[in-house]
């Protein structure tokens, strides 16, 4: 129980540092990019990077991802630290480490976005996020690294439902898989009871002979009493 026990405080660690491990790396990303868009890009100018396919427009929004709900910084400002806080503290439950990545991600994407929020103009907690990505032909909204993180994020989220991955690691068994696997064991378990019925069957009688030629040959072994061939 012990060794078990110690077995997954392993994994769990591996888990919670892949999800540290992925938060990071976003949220670098993500504030370098925006570090390079402020000090290289003309604000709302839109600049060709893919013709129209791909677009940088710099841009500082106050609502939330893709520039929605302008007027409600501190609202998403809270909503954003109260996910930052409820990944942390489910991440002890992790053991799948594609549950880490992708709460990574979530968690790196949240806490880019919440850093804007916080220390951007035009001051605490009413920070503007910096957005630069435009792509006309997916969406009339611009993002940014940190936007792009959540969505992927969300997508793999419900992939992992979908095929019942759970945070533990384990699989969830679907009704359909559950009752073919009780029809298979149904089925061995029928056979095992023909065939153990079989063998008591054969072994109740003599391979060779019959009841009667048992009883004959016991008689035929015996002397005769009165001291004459048997013949």
């Amino acid at each position: 129980m012990t060794q078990q026990q110690d077995q997954r405080a392993k994994v769990s660690v591996r888990a919670i540092a892949a999800l540290a491990f992925a938060a990071v790396v976003v949220v670098a990303f993500d504030q370098i990019a925006k570090a390079l868009v402020v000090a290289n890009l003309p604000y709302g100018q839109v600049v060709p990077v893919l013709g129209g396919a791909l677009q940088f427009l710099y841009v500082r929004n106050p609502g939330a991802a893709f520039s929605f709900a302008v007027n409600m910084t501190w609202v998403f400002s809270i909503v954003s630290a109260a996910v930052v806080v409820a990944i942390i503290v489910f991440a002890r439950r992790i053991r799948s480490m594609w549950w880490a990545i992708v709460l990574g991600m979530l968690l790196g994407g949240a806490l880019g976005n919440l850093l804007d929020r916080l220390f951007r103009e035009p001051g605490f907690g009413r920070g503007h996020v910096v957005d630069f990505i435009s792509t006309p032909w997916m969406m009339p909204a611009i993002y940014n690294v940190a936007d792009s993180f959540i969505c992927i994020s969300m997508v793999v989220f419900v992939l992992l439902v979908v095929f019942g991955v759970n945070l533990d690691g384990t699989r969830t068994v679907s009704d359909k898989s559950k009752s073919k696997s009780k029809n298979t064991n149904t089925t061995l378990a029928g056979a095992g009871r023909e065939d153990r019925a079989g063998s008591a069957t054969d072994a109740a009688v003599p391979e060779s002979g019959t009841a009667t030629d048992v009883v004959d040959t016991t008689r035929a072994s015996r002397p005769d009493p009165l001291g004459h061939d048997a013949t």
